[in-house]
């Protein structure tokens, strides 16, 4: 293995760790529990307030409690969740327990578990690394159109490989190789720094565009179909998002080439294409297992992107959750499959915690806990004298920008989306359409290196400084959100959302 091999591999598997916490960090964990029963017991015991059930009440100490955990992760989220589900029933927040332990049956939960299986069939296939070197051998001629097109197989990997780590593993070694050959030393010049920088940004604005490129879309779409009586499914999703998406990702490329430029650091991008060129042969002519999963993946697509044509062509439909079990049932299946049971990487410990979240997200709607709270936030802020305008602003900005405090793009889908179901409907606003377009923001974890996986493998390759990061990070942000907003006003009253 060469020394540029070398390199990529461990960068790859080996992806740096995080730094130590802080004393911030490590005081959260140490006060998360304490206060979080302090405050489960003095919201659980106090008088129940007017206008509010008592189970609203249960419901919402339980919430509160939850959220303390979650934020200082003092144990494991998902056990969290798990003590939430054995606690909704056990306090009376509930009326039946299978309310909170049916959650793990949730159509949504199913999904997730079929697309950590089909991840696992695409990685293991080198079906993504195969097209990811075909396209930078074919139209990767000059040092921007690489990047575009190292930014346009981020997009292409977001529809079939449904994880953000994945895809960064995947991408990061290949923009390695491309950076040995180029000649670009890390810490000097910009072309490693911007490509470092636009593997960050792409891998996180494709996700937005695309409903399975990460558990947190699917678990946003979980509470908007639940809660906020939607019917978003795969198309409605990538229609109303991907736009959106492409237009920011663009405007971002473009930015990123003002701020970081890279006229002088041309490389021999020839001897560069000859090098990848090498690496794709190696792969030698398409396996049966790229086969399989090719033919998996492409129907996986046909059928969510035809979900609204065939009740009309066949008499039923296959829903965008049948489809992804049936992708997943065929990449395991004897023979036909390319993937064991143990070779599917499952993250287990996410959908005990999806599940708990669920739990608590319904009792406080069916209990009306959330409007009750929203209510009070509403009245408090002054928002129902508000334009309905600068409220949907407002919860985008705010949505965007609330990855500085929450790391985990689980738990804020699973803190926000349902608070910002229930104040669309306090304010007799449209909930699906704040809820989504909030959702589409969840992925911009971007501004600094532990906000995510994808930060932290692409940041320990050395070629960015947390200024580069955060000073291209803002400028991101604040034009992800205000095309966002505009799609809102514009884009979705035109696909009917």
């Amino acid at each position: 293995m060469s020394g540029t091999d070398k390199r990529a591999h461990k960068a790859a598997v080996d992806p740096p760790q995080t730094k130590k916490k802080g004393r911030f960090e490590q005081g959260m964990k140490k006060w998360g529990i304490p206060v979080a029963i302090v405050i489960f017991f003095i919201l659980i015991l106090m008088p129940t307030p007017e206008g509010m059930a008592p189970e609203a009440q249960k419901a919402i100490a339980i919430f509160c409690s939850a959220l303390v955990l979650w934020i200082t992760t003092p144990i494991p989220i998902y056990l969290t969740s798990i003590i939430m589900i054995l606690l909704l029933p056990m306090t009376g927040a509930v009326e039946s327990q299978k309310v909170a332990f049916g959650t793990l049956g949730f159509d949504v939960i199913w999904l997730m578990v079929s697309a950590f299986v089909l991840t696992s069939a695409i990685m293991k296939s080198n079906l993504g690394r195969r097209f990811a070197l075909w396209m930078v051998t074919k139209f990767g001629k000059t040092p921007k159109t690489t990047m575009l097109v190292l930014v346009a197989i981020n997009f292409i990997l977001a529809f079939f490989v449904p994880s953000t780590t994945a895809r960064a593993t995947l991408m990061m070694p290949i923009c390695l190789i491309l950076l040995e050959i180029y000649k670009s030393i890390p810490g000097e010049g910009n072309l490693g720094k911007l490509m470092m920088l636009q593997g960050v940004q792409a891998d996180a604005i494709a996700t937005s565009g695309v409903m399975t490129a990460t558990a947190g879309n699917i678990i946003a779409v979980g509470f908007i179909n639940e809660q906020a009586g939607g019917n978003i499914g795969y198309m409605d999703w990538l229609l109303a998002s991907m736009p959106a998406a492409i237009i920011t990702m663009l405007l971002t490329f473009l930015i990123g080439f003002k701020l970081f430029p890279i006229n002088k650091e041309t490389g021999k991008f020839e001897n560069a294409r000859d090098t990848l060129k090498e690496e794709l042969r190696k792969l030698g002519k398409f396996s049966i297992a790229e086969k399989k999963a090719t033919f998996i993946f492409l129907l996986t697509v046909i059928l969510w992107a035809t979900g609204d044509y065939q009740m009309g062509w066949f008499g039923f439909e296959i829903s965008t959750e049948q489809t992804a079990v049936l992708a997943a049932l065929l990449c395991l299946l004897p023979k036909i499959g390319l993937l064991t049971w143990k070779e599917a990487n499952i993250k287990w410990e996410l959908m005990i915690f999806a599940a708990g979240a669920y739990a608590v997200g319904n009792a406080l709607d069916q209990s009306e806990g959330a409007t009750w709270l929203i209510t009070k936030l509403v009245n408090g802020l002054g928002l129902e004298s508000m334009p309905h305008f600068w409220v949907y602003v407002i919860v985008i900005f705010l949505s965007m920008y609330s990855h500085l405090i929450f790391t985990s793009k689980t738990v804020r889908v699973t803190i926000l989306i349902p608070a910002f179901i229930a104040l669309a409907k306090t304010l007799g606003m449209d909930p699906v359409a704040l809820a989504l377009a909030s959702a589409m923001t969840m992925t911009y974890t971007i501004t600094l290196p532990p906000h995510s996986k994808v930060n932290t493998i692409y940041f320990g390759t050395g070629y960015f400084s947390v200024l580069d990061q955060v000073k291209y990070a803002i400028v991101t942000c604040f034009i992800g959100a205000t095309v966002i907003s505009i799609s809102l006003f514009t884009w979705f009253k035109i696909i009917g959302i």
